[in-house]
């Protein structure tokens, strides 16, 4: 989109880096028109107790898009690519279960914990107001990805340029691809660590997540008044 520039790598800044300060921070940014809206992608930062309060000090009327899916699918995705880095890791049942005669839930483990949005939505809410934030289904993201851009541009307040004639579906990633830009030479997919075939997972620990995660996304639902389907 014309309208915005992005950082390239995920700066960490508001979790990992925050000591470096403000001013290595705003070196990271690429360099900006008039009008031009900066951003940058740090997916960790949602469940950063402390960014929320960093970011207000930052500015205030910073605009947050959290891209969220169904925290099942996203704890077993989470597993997969640490899995593709690390086979030695203990199978995804040890890891999600304290006990798993008593089916109780590993909490402690990043992957559940993540997909506990509504508890880190929470703590945001204590300095943004929710029209501050933007929440983008995963899911409607592959499978009306032009529909889901829309949402943001209409959020970020620019003219809607990125439409469906940017998207082809990929059958062999089974996600959509952005067509090759004007004067580009390809059409660009999510790199290899999407789209990765997920190890099979008992369906009664899959159950079991699923009954977990359900007050919490229902109260996620209530939260951010947007049903996202996951149940």
């Amino acid at each position: 989109h014309p309208g915005v520039r992005a950082v390239g790598a995920e700066p960490h800044f508001f979790d990992r880096c925050y000591e470096k300060g403000l001013r290595w921070y705003r070196s990271l940014m690429p360099r900006t028109l008039e009008g031009q809206i900066t951003m940058e992608k740090t997916p960790s930062y949602f469940v950063t107790k402390e960014a929320p309060r960093r970011i207000y000090n930052m500015s205030r009327d910073t605009k947050l898009i959290v891209v969220v899916r169904n925290p099942v699918t996203r704890a077993i995705s989470d597993y997969t690519q640490t899995l593709s880095k690390n086979p030695a890791i203990p199978s995804f049942q040890a890891l999600a279960f304290k006990n798993v005669s008593t089916g109780l839930i590993d909490t402690s483990w990043s992957a559940v914990r993540i997909g506990i949005y509504a508890k880190h939505l929470d703590n945001w809410l204590q300095y943004f107001p929710l029209s501050k934030f933007l929440f983008v289904s995963g899911e409607r993201l592959v499978s009306d990805p032009a529909g889901e851009m829309g949402r943001v541009q209409d959020f970020l307040g620019l003219k809607r340029v990125v439409t469906d004639k940017h998207f082809y579906f990929n059958e062999t990633k089974g996600f959509p691809c952005l067509k090759k830009p004007e004067g580009g030479s390809k059409p660009r997919c999510l790199g290899k660590s999407k789209g990765r075939p997920h190890p099979k997972i008992d369906a009664q620990v899959v159950q079991r997540l699923r009954e977990f995660y359900r007050p919490f996304n229902m109260k996620f639902y209530q939260m951010t008044g947007q049903d996202f389907g996951w149940d």
